[in-house]
């Protein structure tokens, strides 16, 4: 009689074959840990980029730092572009030609009226020389203190649109058009010997004179008129809010400074300062909360002012 061979239990679960990592169908354990890795790396990177985003107190020395050498970077290389006088004037007369084929061309006519009122003229003057910057760090500083939560937003689409000119500058350089060649503009500077004006007298010499395009007195106006309109309490102030840019827009070509043209080309640095702002922080700056909020006492979340 033959033998018969009895498999045990045991036998049969050594007899079993052991799969075999990455067979298919079958999850390979080193796959899992890579993909956890992945997924910890993700949201350490997501969570840093929010931490970046995230509205925080502004510091008073970073800010006066930050504006401090923003602004001697800006005109140290707005200056060091190369002054290009011929293809400047080329391109002036190329603007002065396009104007008046699109019916535009009366900045030589505002230019001159204007100059005929002497208290009128040399107060224009003046704005063109200073408000530029007083109102423009006056908006920071109401920020800072009013707006911490919105301020470093508001911030940047400045920057960015400072920081986009600054390669117009290089790319289009343009003369104003108080020195085209065989136009009538009054230089109401020179004229009326008012002082404080890089673009004339002195001081030309310190500023770049064929760098009018875009015009940063029309971008900065309209990021200051912008952020008082959108943000003031006061009806009076958001309707000073909406006139400052156009206030400077007058100025700008009263003085002969500029075309009406560059002020269209600071209007578009302005629109992409908004956008570098949007994309970053998800919503435009007047849209962020107004307080920064901060860790307090029992974990409560209190909106504090800087």
């Amino acid at each position: 009689m033959g033998e018969t061979t009895v498999t045990t239990k045991e036998g049969r679960d050594m007899a079993a074959p052991h799969a075999v990592a990455g067979q298919a169908g079958q999850p390979d354990p080193a796959d899992a840990t890579d993909a956890t890795d992945a997924e910890v790396n993700g949201r350490a990177g997501s969570a840093f980029l929010r931490r970046l985003r995230a509205p925080r107190r502004p510091r008073l020395w970073f800010e006066i730092l930050l504006i401090a050498v923003s602004y001697w970077t800006y005109s140290l290389i707005r200056n060091a572009v190369p002054e290009q006088k011929a293809e400047a004037l080329r391109n002036a007369d190329w603007i002065w030609k396009t104007e008046h084929s699109l019916g535009i061309a009366f900045e030589e006519s505002v230019n001159h009226a204007v100059n005929s009122v002497t208290w009128l003229i040399v107060g224009m003057n003046y704005y063109y020389a200073t408000l530029h910057f007083v109102v423009t760090l006056g908006v920071l500083v109401w920020l800072y203190r009013s707006h911490p939560g919105r301020y470093a937003a508001t911030r940047l689409t400045l920057f960015a649109t400072t920081v986009v000119a600054l390669v117009g500058y290089y790319l289009y350089p343009l003369a104003p058009p108080r020195l085209m060649n065989g136009s009538d503009f009054i230089d109401t500077v020179m004229v009326h010997h008012t002082w404080g004006s890089m673009a004339s007298g002195d001081l030309k010499h310190m500023s770049n004179q064929y760098a009018a395009m875009p015009s940063m007195h029309i971008g900065w106006s309209t990021w200051a008129g912008l952020t008082i309109f959108a943000l003031a309490s006061v009806p009076w102030v958001r309707v000073l809010g909406l006139l400052y840019p156009m206030a400077t827009l007058l100025v700008i070509v009263a003085t002969a400074n500029h075309f009406w043209l560059d002020a269209v080309g600071g209007l578009l640095c302005l629109a992409f300062g908004f956008l570098v702002a949007r994309l970053w922080y998800g919503k435009l700056p007047y849209a962020l909360p107004k307080l920064v909020p901060v860790q307090g006492q029992g974990g409560l979340l209190l909106p504090v002012k800087p």
